[in-house]
């Protein structure tokens, strides 16, 4: 059996050769360590970090997972991050007010994306926008 690279530089260049994407992100998976109070309580200034993300072209994107039937939220959540290095990556998840006050731990993983599709529908008139 032959042994095909896997490593991460390949694989990316097989995609840029195919045409793809091939952006390099981070995912940052969140979830609650004390339970729902503590996360409650620092939900404001999670949010007010994740805006600040947002406006400094950090994030890419973020929200809440669901329980698996869809019906609540037990806390934990996702935030897709631009970032040059797991290192960088690691540090800003490391500053979330919800990881620094001990409310939720995280994990970080390299992420390639590489297929998908957005559509993003813009009113003039109602200066209004809406993402498909």
């Amino acid at each position: 059996m032959e042994q095909r690279d896997l490593s991460a530089k390949h694989l990316t260049e097989m995609c840029v050769e195919r045409g793809y994407l091939a952006k390099q992100l981070y995912a940052i998976f969140t979830t609650p360590i004390n339970g729902m109070d503590a996360v409650m309580q620092n939900l404001p200034d999670h949010l007010a970090f994740q805006e600040e993300l947002e406006r400094s072209g950090i994030m890419f994107a973020a929200g809440p997972h669901w329980t698996d039937d869809e019906k609540s939220w037990e806390g934990e959540g996702l935030i897709v991050i631009r970032a040059r290095t797991m290192d960088e990556a690691n540090a800003i998840a490391a500053r979330d007010p919800m990881h620094t006050r001990g409310a939720r731990k995280y994990r970080v993983r390299p992420w390639l994306v590489n297929e998908g599709t957005m559509t993003v529908k813009l009113g003039f008139s109602t200066r209004s926008f809406e993402v498909l």
